[in-house]
C-alpha cells in the first residue's frame, strides 16, 4: 500500500497540483495584501474616507463603535465590506487568471493536425487524373 501511494504521489499530475495549490496559497495571500493595503485606501479617499472593510450592518440592536467590537461582542453583523473586499479580490484573481492563460495560449503553439484530403478533394482528383488520362 505504501509503494502505492508513493506511486501516485510521485505522478506528475499530483505534484503538478500540488504545485499549484501552494503558489495559489501565496498569490491569494498577495492579491488580499494589495487590496486591502493598496487599492482600497485610495478608493476610500476617493468615496470620503470610507474604510471599506470596517463597513457593516448591526443586526444585534446594541450599538457598538466599530465591526471588531462588535465581532468581539459576538453580535449578529452583516460585514457587507469585508465582502466588497473579497469582490474586489476575486475580480483582481480573475484577472491576473486571465492574462496568464492568455500569455501561455500565446506561447504555447497549437501543432495544425496533419489530414489527408477530403473525400471532395480525393474525388476531384481521380476526376482529373481521369480526364488526363483520355
Amino acid at each position: 500500500m505504501l509503494n502505492e501511494f508513493k506511486a501516485f504521489i510521485m505522478r506528475g499530475n499530483v505534484l503538478d497540483l500540488a504545485v499549484g495549490v501552494i503558489i495559489g496559497a501565496s498569490f491569494g495571500k498577495i492579491v488580499t495584501s494589495l487590496v486591502d493595503d493598496i487599492i482600497m485606501p485610495p478608493i476610500g479617499v476617493i468615496v470620503g474616507g470610507i474604510d471599506f472593510s470596517g463597513l457593516y450592518i448591526n443586526l444585534s440592536g446594541v450599538e457598538y463603535s466599530s465591526l471588531a467590537a462588535a465581532r468581539e461582542a459576538k453580535a449578529a453583523v452583516i460585514a457587507y465590506g469585508s465582502f466588497i473586499n473579497v469582490m474586489i479580490q476575486f475580480m483582481i484573481v480573475s484577472f491576473a487568471v486571465f492574462l496568464l492563460i492568455k500569455a501561455v495560449n500565446r506561447v504555447v503553439k497549437r501543432t495544425p493536425v496533419a489530414t489527408g484530403p477530403t473525400p471532395t478533394e480525393k474525388l476531384l482528383t481521380e476526376i482529373r487524373d481521369t480526364l488526363q488520362s483520355k
